[in-house]
């Protein structure tokens, strides 16, 4: 390929067209950068250095538009919105690009040009690691719907170094070690040296004579911006993620102490700036741990909130008197869950300190341009913040945050006597001498104009359950915004085969901004060549997902067989634990049947995938599980009983139907390493029935499920989060549903306390065989201990796997009669995506900017 590649680089001249969109100059801008903008050693032009150069071609166009998106946002002076999230996980950006740009073709003719290929060329690139699930990958659709809907709109996020972790899986089970991301440099950021903010951890506050307080000494570190560019579906519009990194100046580096050999103390403030992006969510368990992550956040927050003032300054100041109370009519700021909280104490120290306002006008400022995204009603992840720790972190901010919290009970006090009872747990501060805390979803909610939830059922949880004494002061200030995907990334370009089988039977590929026209497709359901097609789209995405996975973990599936897949972060309440017990009480039912009988049965492949939180040792136990059960049964001659030729096909892309003779009936168990966003756009195309089983009440909301549905897959799941408003959407009858209710949760765990749960003879069978050691000596009893006794930490199973478990088989038994009529089933896949337009982030981000940001479209002419 070396030397292929030098002579087709040699035939193309190194000229820069930065604009062009002929496949011959863009060939020879590709290999300008590879001369000009040099990364690597010279006469080397393989696939990594293939991509490095054709990002920074492709970055040419972006810059050009990024800087008449800003011109233009200059001199129009839009209200903006700002979007400050601690998460953003943004996948591989060269397809996107490109695809966004509308020059994929050119693209892949101009790197044949230069001897690649443009899919070969695109996997060189590496997921930036800037996030964990679906929060993260949340924000980075809504980027994309702004920016597609040119809305003036900014992301505000952390550039971490080594993001949460890159998971390899050994015979221990989960591992991690640093994510490499940045290790070789990012091709799509632009470092901003002339955008720098100081950042103050610890020091004193200074009262000056005139009563006004300052917050002084401690250390300050530099926030430095990096600029990742966004571009909008066919649109000129480019906007912007605008990443921080921590710094320290030249000048804190100690030169007297490092030449007299105190090398560590001479660099301390460099080592501890270097810390606070080099991971996202350090370990909390110490008390260094916890400011580390109140450093992350807070650095977060003030780097942000000044860059928008000194932009919101600059405005103004050629436009003679302006007055501050103008601010919320050009400053929209969302916080993504409350990681960003710190942002309103912050905004009012700006204020307060920095700019004179006083108190009343820095409250109505600051209220009326925040709103707040809850994400959760989960306890340990709604947070809580040690007082003391706060205190020491950020004194002038505790200040502030006491303040609040003082004028709300006055106020309750002096219009709501009714509720005075309630006010201990309404508070901010809780006061509890053992523990006392700074409740950030209670700062949030007093101190928002709004507060909204992420799927219907969650939304009504907040308002009825988490949040009901706030309703009740302020009814308006409760929305709900469904949350939604980008059908570019998540069908348009990881699927072209069904976007292009879409288009044609629409007759228009309007509906990749305009997802309700899918709803057209429902007229084809019954039609014989519709279905014959979307089928051959289908496997056409099965047969890449059996080579991924055949290259990634050595195991070969049959892709005749039904396709399975459960993947999210490995959490207790996301049950993976269900899914995997059932697969347990499948095979062993499988290998009791004679082969007579099992060659009726259903051929499964079970997928799942998703990292498991370091310190979390039970969601740790599970990965291991799914690993040990896999390891069994994928070499289980009996339930496998299709030809498996050995895995010595790791790199070849040979006809993948060459693999197999014709699959009778099995069940094979895979757990796909490192989950992450390129991984899932391999594997919801090719997925047939996808997992959505979260104790009911317990997911906000769910996005991978509209990944899923759109791509045509089937869904068994519980009613919870988003699941209810899909299974509206695409039918009752196009979803495999099972499981308690939200509001019949509390009631079955009081019942469980009270020793009134009688488990289902499968759920022991399925304990029984992982106990008798027929998946490895691993001692699994700590885990199956969770699932057992009435109540108690740890035990008492709070998820209801034991109560869910028997209704879960049987909705598993629909799935295997449904998916043996394979009309009715292609029927209820080509349905499931007719019924996925509302699950568009564009309908999302439209609700949005017009009921809680109050911005317009700004279209770059």
């Amino acid at each position: 390929m070396a030397d292929n590649g030098k002579s087709a680089t040699e035939k193309v001249p190194a000229v820069a067209n930065p604009l062009s969109e002929q496949p011959s100059e863009i060939a020879s801008n590709i290999n300008y950068h590879a001369q000009f903008s040099p990364h690597f050693s010279p006469f080397k032009f393989e696939p990594e250095q293939a991509f490095f150069a054709t990002a920074e071609s492709v970055r040419d166009r972006l810059v050009k538009q990024w800087n008449e998106t800003f011109l233009h946002y200059h001199k129009v002076d839009p209200k903006q919105t700002y979007y400050l999230s601690m998460e953003y996980l943004q996948g591989r950006a060269l397809t996107n690009a490109i695809g966004n740009l509308d020059i994929q073709n050119a693209y892949a003719e101009a790197l044949n040009k230069l001897g690649h290929e443009l899919e070969e060329t695109a996997e060189q690139e590496k997921d930036a690691a800037l996030g964990n699930g679906g929060l993260g990958r949340l924000a980075s659709c809504f980027l994309d719907s702004m920016a597609t809907l040119n809305l003036p709109a900014w992301g505000y996020g952390l550039r971490y170094k080594y993001g949460l972790f890159k998971q390899l899986i050994t015979k221990q089970g989960q591992e991690e070690i640093a994510e490499d991301w940045l290790e070789k440099f990012s091709p799509w950021e632009v470092v901003r040296h002339d955008i720098v903010f100081p950042v103050r951890f610890f020091g004193s506050i200074e009262i000056n004579p005139d009563g006004s307080r300052k917050w002084v000494g401690g250390e300050v570190v530099q926030a430095l911006a990096y600029d990742v560019p966004i571009p909008g579906y066919k649109t000129k519009n480019t906007i912007s993620l605008r990443l921080w990194e921590a710094k320290a100046c030249a000048e804190d580096f100690n030169l007297f102490q490092f030449n007299d050999g105190q090398y560590e103390s001479a660099a301390q403030l460099h080592s501890r700036a270097q810390q606070i992006c080099a991971v996202l969510y350090p370990g909390d368990a110490t008390e260094d741990g916890k400011l580390l992550r109140l450093k992350q956040q807070f650095f977060l927050c003030s780097a942000s909130l000044q860059d928008i003032i000194l932009r919101f300054k600059e405005r103004r100041s050629g436009k003679g008197s302006w007055k501050w109370s103008e601010f919320p009519s050009k400053v929209a700021v969302q916080l993504n869950d409350t990681h960003p909280t710190l942002a309103i104490p912050e905004l009012m120290r700006l204020l307060m300190d920095d700019e004179r306002l006083g108190w009343d006008e820095a409250w109505d400022v600051t209220t009326r341009t925040i709103a707040y995204t809850n994400h959760t009603v989960l306890p340990e992840a709604l947070e809580k913040w040690s007082q003391p720790v706060m205190w020491k972190l950020l004194p002038r901010h505790m200040e502030i945050i006491e303040e609040i919290d003082k004028r709300f009970l006055a106020m309750i006090n002096a219009t709501r006597p009714d509720l005075e009872h309630k006010l201990p747990t309404m508070q901010v501060l809780d006061h509890n001498p053992q523990k006392p805390v700074v409740r950030m979803a209670n700062l949030c909610v007093v101190s928002a104009h709004t507060v909204n939830g992420v799927a219907q059922l969650h939304s009504d949880i907040l308002k009825a359950e988490l949040f009901a004494d706030y309703v009740s002061i302020w009814p308006t200030k409760f929305q709900n915004k469904t949350n939604g995907i980008t059908p570019r990334r998540w069908l348009r370009f990881c699927s072209p085969e069904l976007s292009n089988i879409i288009t044609k039977w629409l007759k228009t590929d309007q509906w990749v901004t305009n997802l309700d026209l899918l709803s057209g497709l429902r007229e084809f359901a019954d039609n014989a060549d519709f279905q014959d097609e979307w089928a051959s789209a289908k496997m056409a995405n099965k047969q890449r997902l059996a080579q991924y996975i055949l290259r990634v973990t050595g195991v070969s599936i049959d892709p005749n067989s039904l396709f399975d897949i459960q993947v999210k972060r490995i959490h207790e309440y996301k049950r993976q634990l269900l899914n995997i017990l059932g697969a347990i009480y499948r095979y062993k039912k499988l290998k009791e049947m004679s082969p007579e009988l099992r060659k009726n049965t259903t051929s499964r492949t079970i997928m799942i995938g998703g990292k498991a939180f370091a310190t979390y040792t039970n969601a740790k136990r599970i990965v291991k599980l799914v690993n040990d059960v896999g390891a069994v049964v994928n070499n289980d001659p009996e339930v496998n009983s299709y030809l498996k030729k050995p895995a010595v096909l790791h790199n070849t892309f040979v006809s993948y139907a060459l693999l197999f003779s014709k699959a009778t009936s099995g069940i094979d168990v895979v757990f796909v390493p490192n989950y992450n966003v390129s991984v899932a756009e391999m594997l919801i195309p090719g997925s047939e029935l996808s997992q959505h089983i979260s104790t009911a009440g317990m997911e906000a909301s769910g996005t991978s499920n509209m990944k899923f549905a759109l791509n045509g897959c089937l869904i068994i799941g519980t009613l919870d989060g988003a699941n209810v408003e899909i299974r509206e959407e695409i039918g009752e009858e196009n979803f495999f549903l099972f499981g308690a209710r939200a509001d019949e949760v509390p009631q079955l765990r009081k019942d469980r306390e009270n020793g009134l749960f009688k488990p289902d003879p499968r759920f022991e069978e399925a304990k029984q065989f992982i106990r008798s050691g027929a998946f490895g000596s691993y001692d699994y009893n700590p885990l199956l201990d969770s699932l057992e006794g009435n109540s108690g930490y740890g035990r008492g199973d709070y998820f209801l796997v034991g109560h869910d478990f028997p209704d879960y088989m049987d909705a598993q038994a629909r799935v295997d009669e449904a998916y043996k009529d394979r009309k009715k089933w292609l029927k209820m896949s080509i349905l499931s995506t007719a019924g996925s337009g509302k699950f568009s982030s564009d309908r999302t981000i439209a609700q949005y900017a017009k009921e809680i940001w109050n911005i317009e479209e700004c279209q770059v002419p």
